[in-house]
Formats: structure tokens, C-alpha cells, sequence
């Protein structure tokens, strides 16, 4: 062509190129139509999508403990809109500041043991503004020490980082960690990131052994407790809470749409840290602040868990009753201290047509987990029994998966 390549084009024909590169491994994600019923959690209605028209059991929810359709939450966030309108009008710095940002930044940073709090639209960019603005700091000339199996969320931050450098160690490995801070320069500016449960595996991080080395080797500690918070601990702090070492590490980030069962992310450390970041992470100061609505249930749900710790006794109960009866029928799963009870399938066409079956012949909803959240011959049915799933429900699951694997 006279004047070069036809780009949009050639965007087409690579975009229908990739889509069936997808489809042929098996792995096309296409959504299901779904909604949840607050009244009746988990069930949800199919929308006319399935054969039998039946309420759905949905079983892979990350609103671990229900919160969202907890009728305290709701009614906060119906009072608020009624209050103070459906958004919020802009950033924080343009339309203002409402009492309840304020309020609950300062609850999540008591909930942490932290100086200052500041709340986010949501956990991925929480991560992502939060690393990337503290790595392009003090000239940029950052180590992170990244875990392997760290979220996209937090690579993502990494990457965004101008001049440091990035060393991951294997999962979960301490002594490959210290092996490659021992290499590291002794004036370096180092930063650990690592989280607490990792959601695909659902096993939980050494956080005291992470800390231990982050003193002898003088790192900066960054925690990311997004499948923690609200489930463990006795205020439901997450796994630094459990394991009392909340004090030593500098930043713990969080999302109140897991546990808390709402939207929205945040980040909690020293007060001199959460200032820097409010007025240095572009990512903070460029977006919408979340509705007054959001922060009000957000509020009311933490408020909530923190003092309910029957929540946590209940979900627990109902892991450990899921898992005996998984056990019980000779099902494999990965056996993990965590809430997380992760179906090993290792085929991305077996896990797909598995949770295409389940949902269509047992109105049963397991999401398929395949590449790249996973890597490829680790496919696998993420199931997250919460406190509302019975033990019929999870009779029906057990039978299901009996029957097709």
C-alpha cells in the first residue's frame, strides 16, 4: 500500500485470529447470566438461560461470609442514596470529601493496627497506584522481591515502576527469597511483595518468616490480604492479624468487595505513607472517589464482621463440612488450611465441559479456572463454600462431581 499497513485492518484480523486461537485451547471465557437473589444466597436466578428455568447454586462467589445481602449493609447503602444521591460526583479532590470516606479509612486503618487508611475504587487499583507510585519514589531505584504467584493487580503496579528492578522468588519459597536478598545490594532500597491466601491454590503465606527477613535484610514489607480480610483473625484483620504480626508490616492492602462483601479497595500503613500516596498515586488522585452509598454499606460491613466472629466460626464450619464429604467420595481437591477448596481437573476442555454440565444438567455454577489464571495442566472448579450453603447443597455438588469426573 502507498502509505504503509492498513492498521485497523490488520487490528481485526488479529483480534479474530487470537478469539479462535482461544476457543481451539478450550479456554474462551464467555459470561453466564446470573443474578443473585438477596433474599435466598447462594441461589441465584438463570434468567431463563437454562433448560429447567431452576434457581441456580452458585459456588464460586468471593463474597466469602454473604455480607452483601446482609439486610444492615443494604439498608446503609438504601439510606445513603436517599441521602446523598447514586455517585459521587467526581474525585475527592474535585467534589469533596464525604464524612464517610473519612470514617471509613479511619475504621480500616483500627482494623490493621494502622496509623492512616485510604480507600480506592477498587482492590486491583489499590495494588496496582499503590506499588507503582511507592517504586517510582526515592529516584525509582527500587528491588521488589516479587512471589511468583503474586495477582496480575500487583505485577501490574511492578511493572509501572520507571527504574526498579524486579526479582520474583518461587512461591511460597523463604529460602529462595533470603537466597536472593543475600545478593542484593546492602544500601539498595528493597520492597517484599507477597500476599497472605492466594486465591487459586488457597494457601497461605509464612508471614511471620516474610517479616523475619524484611528485618534482616532491612525491606520494606507490602501485603496484599484481599482473600484474608474479614475471615481471619479475631476482628477479621486477615492472616496478619491471625498470626499477630500486623505491627511489622508497613503496608497492607485490602478489598471490602471479598469479605465485606461490597466494592472498593484500600490501603493501610504509617500516616506519613498513606499522605504520600494520596497526593503522589495518580491512580488516587484521577478517579472518581466511590459513591457515599458504597462507603456507607462498605462502613456498616465492617463494623459488622469485626464484632461477629460467629461469621467466621460458621464459614469455617461449613469448609470443613464440605471438605469431609468431598473426602467422604473419594473426590481429590487440594487440601489447604484456607476457606478456598480448589477441584483439581489439569484439562482445560474437561474444565470447561465439567462447569458447562454442572450448571446446565444440575443448575450448579463452578467456575472454570484455566489459563492464564492458572497454569496450563493445573485447571481446576474453584469452590468457596460460604456460611449459607447447606448441606443438601453441597450433597447435590458432591453427587454432581461423582457423576462427571
Amino acid at each position: 500500500m502507498e502509505n504503509g499497513i492498513d492498521s485497523t485492518h490488520a487490528f481485526y484480523h488479529f483480534c479474530k485470529s487470537a478469539l479462535e486461537d482461544i476457543e481451539q485451547q478450550g479456554r474462551y471465557r464467555r459470561f453466564t447470566p446470573l443474578s443473585r437473589q438477596s433474599s435466598s444466597y447462594p441461589l441465584y436466578e438463570s434468567n431463563n438461560t437454562l433448560p429447567s428455568n431452576k434457581p441456580v447454586v452458585v459456588w464460586s462467589s468471593n463474597d466469602y461470609l454473604g455480607m452483601g445481602v446482609e439486610p444492615e449493609v443494604i439498608n446503609a447503602a438504601i439510606v445513603a442514596v436517599k441521602n446523598y444521591g447514586a455517585g459521587a460526583g467526581g474525585t475527592r479532590n474535585i467534589a469533596g470529601t464525604h464524612p464517610l470516606h473519612l470514617e471509613l479509612e479511619a475504621e480500616l486503618a483500627d482494623l490493621h493496627n494502622k496509623e492512616a487508611g485510604l480507600i480506592f475504587v477498587c482492590g486491583y487499583l489499590s495494588n496496582q497506584t499503590s506499588l507503582q507510585t511507592i517504586l517510582n519514589s526515592m529516584n525509582g531505584n527500587w528491588i521488589v522481591f516479587s512471589d511468583r504467584l503474586n495477582h496480575a493487580s500487583m505485577i501490574a503496579g511492578i511493572k509501572g515502576s520507571r527504574k526498579s528492578s524486579c526479582i520474583i522468588f518461587e512461591h511460597n519459597d523463604l529460602e529462595d527469597l533470603e537466597k536472593k536478598l543475600a545478593t542484593a545490594p546492602k544500601d539498595a532500597q528493597k520492597l517484599i511483595a507477597f500476599e497472605s491466601v492466594y486465591s487459586m491454590d488457597g494457601d497461605i503465606a509464612d508471614l511471620r518468616g516474610m517479616c523475619a527477613l524484611a528485618r534482616k535484610y532491612n525491606a520494606l514489607t507490602y501485603l496484599d490480604e484481599v482473600h484474608a480480610v474479614g475471615l481471619y483473625g479475631n476482628q477479621g484483620g486477615g492472616v496478619s492479624e491471625r498470626d499477630n504480626v500486623a505491627d511489622q508490616i508497613d503496608i497492607i492492602e485490602g478489598t471490602l468487595a471479598k469479605g465485606f462483601g461490597v466494592h472498593g479497595g484500600y490501603v493501610t500503613a504509617k500516616k506519613a505513607i498513606i499522605e504520600y500516596l494520596r497526593l503522589a498515586a495518580s491512580g488516587f488522585i484521577f478517579t472518581t472517589s466511590l459513591p457515599p452509598s458504597i462507603a456507607a454499606a462498605c462502613l456498616t460491613s465492617v463494623k459488622l464482621v469485626r464484632k461477629q466472629q460467629w461469621r467466621r466460626d460458621k464459614l469455617f464450619e461449613r469448609v470443613r463440612t464440605f471438605q469431609r464429604k468431598l473426602r467422604k467420595a473419594n473426590i481429590s481437591f487440594m487440601q489447604t488450611e484456607s476457606h478456598i477448596v480448589p477441584v483439581m481437573i489439569r484439562d482445560a476442555e474437561l474444565c470447561k465441559e465439567i462447569s458447562d454440565r454442572l450448571l446446565k444438567e444440575y443448575a450448579l455454577y463452578a467456575t472454570p479456572i484455566n489459563y492464564p489464571t492458572v497454569p496450563k495442566g493445573t485447571e481446576r472448579l474453584r469452590l468457596t463454600p460460604n456460611p449459607f450453603h447447606t448441606d443438601e447443597m453441597m450433597d447435590d455438588m458432591v453427587n454432581a462431581l461423582k457423576t462427571l469426573l
